[in-house]
């Protein structure tokens, strides 16, 4: 039998989404470089490099968390993800009592020695985590209404519900994400349909709630960011972020100004983490920063999926879909606000935007998507030994520690 070199058998997993890694991170660095040079310059005495340094440093430790998830067995998601929800959700609850106020919204919460924590990002990802786990459990049981809304919609609702009064667009695309995954778990759409409906009148009754207990609400912002998006005037105000960027992709064209060409990093505002995409484009260009980007996307879907036919058990397999699910999505979003398809939401370009909470958790997710491709293409190797050969020895050499 011959012995897997030390690049294979510390990069376990699927080798393709350890590709899509490099090419993430080489974009994030180059990109979030070049999008904050003056930022950095301004607010940090000169120092140009500080947000690349930064990003470095953020990267690194993705990188590493990463390699180390990808080595647990998958399985300690599975009894981990009742205590993972409730955490997140007293988590979202203590932000929404006493955390920060950034640009108008409470978002994020601080720890003493860790720094500002997004909360909702943690939950978005605890809420996959559970979804997966439910799904699995009650696989032959999803045509009771009250059984899916028990464990399922309850669950949602209350992540949705404590991260909507701040982040009305993080709370939708956390209640869309969710039903995603459970249409991909078969959940009947009716169902469905009906969740989408109650949600409706959730955040009506929420938009008449917090307008009637304060001035100072979120309500007006949301219908700001609405009406702007759809407003004709070029030169509103509330259009500013939006038409910064298209003067971005629009100059950048197909090929590009070239690495560090960027004019309108001077002038859009968070230019290296929600509108990142645009500076890329118009860097790169269309055909060496948009398409290659989104291409990646799509393949990190591609590969999820090939992933899912691989298992032969229920929760690994919604776990992996729920996961790229949740990146892809966010990633799509992002794209469609920088190209004006979509309101502003503040979401970030996963593994590429500057960031804290948001590439950590995005890392988490690659590395657990990883743990079940590596568990997968272990069973597969060792099913396909021949007979004289699926010794103790041979199991050792193939078969993952933890699996």
């Amino acid at each position: 039998i011959t012995q897997p070199g030390w690049l294979t058998r510390t990069f376990n997993g699927d080798s393709v989404i350890w590709a899509l890694v490099v090419v993430f991170m080489i974009y994030s660095l180059l990109a979030v470089y070049s999008s904050s040079v003056s930022v950095a310059y301004l607010r940090h005495g000169g120092n140009t490099t500080y947000f690349l340094r930064s990003q470095f440093i953020i990267l690194a430790l993705s990188l590493g968390i990463i390699l180390i998830v990808h080595y647990l067995p998958y399985r300690i998601y599975y009894r981990l993800s009742g205590l993972l929800l409730l955490f997140s959700i007293g988590l979202l609850a203590l932000t929404f009592v006493i955390g920060d106020r950034i640009n108008d919204a409470v978002r994020a919460i601080y720890i003493p020695g860790v720094g500002r924590i997004q909360s909702s990002d943690i939950a978005k990802l605890a809420l996959v985590i559970y979804l997966a786990r439910v799904l699995g459990q009650f696989k032959d049981k999803l045509t009771d209404f009250m059984l899916v809304t028990r464990y399922m919609m309850i669950p949602v609702a209350v992540v949705c519900g404590l991260i909507m009064p701040e982040n009305l667009s993080t709370a939708v695309m956390v209640f869309g994400i969710s039903m995603i995954i459970m249409f991909i778990g078969r959940v009947p759409i009716r169902f469905l349909l009906a969740y989408v409906g109650m949600a409706i009148v959730g955040i009506a009754i929420m938009a008449g709630v917090l307008m009637l207990v304060s001035d100072d609400n979120r309500v007006k912002t949301w219908e700001r960011r609405i009406q702007s998006h759809f407003s004709s005037k070029v030169d509103d105000d509330s259009n500013y972020q939006s038409n910064q960027a298209k003067i971005a992709i629009s100059t950048g064209g197909l090929f590009g100004k070239a690495p560090g060409g960027s004019t309108q990093r001077n002038m859009l505002p968070q230019s290296n983490s929600d509108f990142i995409f645009a500076i890329i484009i118009e860097e790169y260009g269309l055909l060496f920063g948009a398409l290659p980007l989104i291409l990646a996307y799509m393949v990190l879907l591609f590969r999820g999926i090939t992933i899912v036919r691989k298992c032969d058990a229920a929760f690994p397999a919604y776990l992996v879909i729920g996961l790229v699910v949740m990146i892809t999505v966010q990633a799509m979003i992002n794209m469609m606000v920088a190209v004006g398809l979509f309101p502003v939401t503040g979401q970030t370009l996963p593994m590429v935007s500057w960031g804290r909470t948001s590439a950590l958790v995005m890392s988490f997710s690659i590395g657990a998507i990883l743990s079940v491709s590596r568990v997968v293409n272990a069973r597969i190797r060792k099913e396909e030994l021949p007979e004289e050969e699926k010794t103790d020895e041979g199991e050792r050499i193939y078969e993952p520690a933890g699996a």
